[in-house]
């Protein structure tokens, strides 16, 4: 069996998880951004809760553009994934952002199912094909 290539971290301040899928970050920082004081990729961890009140955290990874970032709060429990509306948003120099709950077929027959949201690649030079991983910012990619 394949060793889990696509690891999920999460970070709690006791009220809220903050579940993290760094191979669906587009490297887009709107975290960083958003709340400096939180997120800092050069410390490890590089996530520290303790400095935004979980309000501000909740609106910031709503606003996470590929979905690498999502939450939940640790005295609900687990939700069923509910089919969402599908809409897709054209990232201006950047991805196509799908949002809803969609299946996803490869060429060779392969199925996957995405919730939320999902960053497809439209410069052409991501690594992570049909996905984007960032790379249109690293090409100068304009569309």
């Amino acid at each position: 069996m394949e060793e889990n290539k696509n690891p999920i971290k999460e970070y709690s301040n006791g009220e809220l998880t903050i579940v993290w899928q760094p191979s669906k970050c587009i490297h887009a920082a709107v975290c960083i951004q958003k709340l400096p004081k939180v997120y800092n990729p050069k410390v490890n961890p590089w996530i520290k809760m303790e400095n935004a009140t979980t309000l501000a955290l909740r609106d910031q990874v709503s606003a996470c553009p590929s979905g690498a970032l999502t939450y939940y709060l640790n005295n609900e429990s687990k939700k069923e994934i509910t089919m969402e509306e599908t809409k897709i948003d054209v990232m201006a120099n950047g991805p196509l952002l799908v949002h809803g709950t969609i299946k996803i077929m490869d060429s060779e027959g392969n199925v996957q199912m995405k919730a939320n949201k999902t960053a497809f690649c439209r410069c052409g030079s991501s690594n992570k094909k049909p996905y984007c991983d960032g790379s249109h910012s690293k090409v100068g990619f304009k569309g």
